[in-house]
């Protein structure tokens, strides 16, 4: 197949807002691949290649210049091809070499392929097709049941893995998967619940836990060896033997655990904050900084597989298991018992809870209402500074908003100017983007390749789940998971929230 049929189809996709129509547009185009294509395009899709980490950064891509050609040209087997090469070159001379690979495909790229190609190469294909939605048109252009390939996918952690086997097998392939101590699972997530009572008003009586603000870990033991995974199922067992040191000691030779990890203040006990957590998570030496496991399921004991058990029974071997490692958790099955441990958790430091039925199974990704979680929703009045053109299907509009804090002291630069603390471009309806694209624009003082900078006028409300300290920003400090609200057109710019205001939210309310 040609590589321009798959960015037709991607294009497609980005310019419509249906999950129906995508999900038949994906199908149709996977429907017509060759079986041994069928991987490599799955992974372009998906922004990463079956062939793994390439070697390739911007640094290297903008001093391509070649092309664009005028007729297409490139087959899918061309790209995979390329990606092989990549990931074998290494070593002296390799970033030379790499650089003339990509020249000589580049070469032959039209001007719709080309900007496809660098998102691949830069993990971002920006076309509005979420994994799980490949997985469902994987299922419609093989015929498969939609459960059996959520379920391999799960199984195998892999879509690309799970696109083979249902294109090649089928329904029986899919099927004949299986859990594998040390093969990483696809993680359950939770569902949002606006309130205690709610989650519970879908889940009866339920367990709920603390919900850390950490890092999610998967635990694989087999006898000696023991692997730990990130979220996105990476090994990450190097950067973190305090872990392995602890599942060691337990009393099973096969587990695989599920759980988070924190790093924990000194002298408090309490937690520390993510951007710290995540700093030694990521570390590949050892650091003074210990990571504590703590663990809320167990997928596999010394030879059982317990996904497909109630929550109930998995917590009860994780208790036999783990005990002391688990995470703070209790029962409850009314709002008032909820709301209190919910005050518990948040006194402690941590970011809220998770209401689990006792009856769930373990199932990839938020499914229905088995996990839901529960956080205060905080909100600050920012002024935008900036916008940045979206691409897709906002293409033509002002999407993602540099967001301003004020400083009345100058503490971080001038007085009364506005300290930028992060941006976003979620929550916005077509209306809204439609709407502050002109808007903005009318308040215009410049532009730069992509974004348009504005006067400090516009007051936007945005919710966000915590702040985390930042050295990217001058003010120290830096929203996570920012969305827009609403814009406040009854407030002024010196209405506004101060950077004070964004640093109290930061973890321990350190404040200047």
């Amino acid at each position: 197949m040609l590589l321009a049929e798959v960015v037709r189809t991607s294009e497609s996709v980005a310019a419509t807002r249906s999950r129906t129509r995508k999900t038949a547009l994906l199908a149709e185009l996977i429907a017509r691949l060759a079986p041994d294509e069928v991987v490599a395009v799955i992974g372009m899709l998906v922004a990463a290649p079956r062939q793994g980490r390439l070697g390739v950064g911007w640094s290297t891509l903008r001093r391509i210049d070649a092309g664009p050609a005028e007729t297409a040209t490139l087959t899918v087997s061309d790209v995979d091809d390329l990606f092989s090469a990549l990931a074998v070159t290494v070593g002296a001379g390799s970033a030379a070499s790499r650089e003339a690979q990509l020249t000589r495909v580049f070469a032959r790229a039209t001007a719709a392929e080309r900007p496809f190609l660098m998102g691949v190469l830069m993990g971002e294909v920006r076309q509005g097709a979420l994994e799980s939605l490949l997985g469902d048109a994987i299922a419609a252009a093989t015929n498969s049941p939609v459960e059996l390939v959520r379920r391999a996918w799960m199984l195998t952690g892999s879509l690309t893995e799970t696109a083979r086997l249902a294109t090649t097998g089928g329904a029986p392939e899919l099927s004949a998967v299986g859990l594998q101590v040390m093969r990483p699972v696809k993680p359950m997530l939770a569902a949002t619940a606006t309130s205690v009572e709610a989650a519970l008003g879908n889940t009866g009586e339920a367990v709920i836990d603390y919900k850390l603000d950490g890092a999610r870990i998967q635990v694989h033991r087999d006898g000696d060896a023991i692997a730990v995974f990130t979220r996105s199922l990476k090994d990450a067992t190097a950067r973190l033997p305090e872990v392995v040191d602890i599942v060691r000691r337990l009393p099973a030779q096969r587990l695989i655990l599920d759980g988070e990890s924190l790093v924990l203040d000194d002298t408090s006990s309490r937690p520390r904050s993510f951007a710290d957590t995540q700093s030694r998570f990521g570390a590949q030496a050892g650091r003074e900084e210990l990571l504590r496991p703590y663990f809320f399921d167990l997928l596999h004991v010394d030879g059982s597989d317990l996904i497909d058990e109630p929550l109930s029974v998995r917590l009860a071997e994780l208790e036999r298991v783990a005990g002391p490692w688990r995470v703070p958790s209790q029962r409850a099955d009314d709002s008032q018992a909820a709301e209190q441990i919910l005050a518990d958790s948040l006194a402690a430091g941590h970011e809220g809870v998770v209401v689990k039925s006792l009856t769930s199974s373990y199932a990839a990704g938020r499914r229905g209402s088995g996990w839901q979680k529960v956080k205060p929703v905080r909100t600050l009045d920012l002024v935008v500074l900036a916008a940045e053109w979206g691409h897709g299907r906002r293409s033509g509009w002002l999407s993602n908003l540099h967001l301003g804090a004020r400083d009345p002291d100058g503490t971080y630069g001038e007085s009364n100017a506005f300290v930028m603390v992060g941006k976003t471009f979620k929550g916005m309806t077509d209306v809204m983007l439609s709407w502050q694209t002109e808007a903005l624009q009318q308040i215009e003082v410049r532009r730069t390749p992509g974004t348009v900078w504005v006067r400090p006028e516009l007051v936007v409300e945005i919710a966000f789940d915590a702040a985390q300290v930042s050295s990217r920003y001058p003010g120290g400090a830096a929203l996570r998971f920012a969305r827009v609200l609403r814009y406040r057109e009854d407030k002024n710019p010196a209405e506004s929230d101060t950077i004070m205001a964004v640093r109290e939210a930061l973890p321990g309310s350190v404040g200047r």
